[in-house]
């Protein structure tokens, strides 16, 4: 079960990683200034196997892969949003970061809910409002392997592209 970390629509890439930090390739110091100009509390905030939780057109903006990269390094383990920017979207499950779209778990889930979640049977579960749940279309298994052996390079490099 992970806690809820809730955002508005129009999350755009410069919002999860400003530019001004794109200087460096260290990927814990980039994650170390993830969400700062939106939420400047994020980091202390968050423990591993948190999930954010936002509105429309999640990752919008530019096409690098920093955001989704120091979202997943941050120690966020899932992203449920009403929908994504369609390179985001791409880009997180190349990565290795595991997203849903959900417009009405996207609308009713509160900032601090307590969710779990079943990838395989695409159901979410928020345990702080007596166990709704959610339905959701559960990614085809080859995706599911994807974010399961942490992104696409890592498949790659183990062999087991499927």
């Amino acid at each position: 079960m992970n806690k809820v970390i809730k955002y508005g629509d129009n999350v755009d890439t410069d919002v999860i990683i400003p530019a001004r930090y794109l200087n460096t390739t260290d990927r814990k110091e980039l994650a170390s200034h993830a969400m700062e100009d939106i939420d400047a509390d994020f980091h202390q905030k968050i423990t591993a196997g948190d999930i954010i939780v936002a509105g429309k057109n999640f990752g919008c903006g530019s096409s690098r892969e920093h955001a989704p990269i120091v979202i997943k390094e941050s120690g966020i383990a899932l992203i449920i949003a009403e929908s994504f920017a369609r390179i985001f979207y791409r880009n997180a499950i190349n990565i290795g970061l595991a997203i849903i779209e959900s417009a009405e778990a996207a609308r009713e889930i509160e900032d601090g809910d307590v969710l779990s979640v079943d990838f395989t049977a695409g159901i979410i579960t928020n345990e702080s409002q007596d166990g709704k749940q959610y339905r959701v279309a559960p990614f085809p298994p080859f995706l599911q392997n994807i974010i399961r052996s942490g992104g696409l390079v890592e498949l790659v490099s183990a062999g087991d592209l499927q």
